[in-house]
């Protein structure tokens, strides 16, 4: 841990820094902590998406697994009537 680093400016050893961490009162290590997943999540750099596998929507079983409920007919009266019911 001798790489330097530049904090506005200021030429500061990675111990350094870890050390101006540590001499911190516990709240405000764990404020540190938090802005730091903050930021992680802020600039976390977004993977492409993986090729999608290839579904055969046309015979997939999910596809119509309702179709032979009578009380979906009209879906709008369906959900209407849940509604109603909750």
């Amino acid at each position: 841990m001798s790489e330097f680093i530049f904090l506005r400016g200021i030429k500061i050893t990675q111990q350094e820094l870890f050390n101006e961490f540590l001499s911190l009162p516990a709240e405000a290590q764990h404020q540190v902590i938090d802005f730091i997943a903050f930021l992680r999540q802020r600039y976390a750099v977004v993977e492409p998406a993986s090729q999608l596998p290839n579904i055969d929507l046309i015979n997939d079983s999910f596809i119509g697994m309702w179709s032979d409920r009578q009380d979906l007919t009209d879906s709008t009266t369906w959900v209407r009537g849940v509604r109603e019911n909750e």
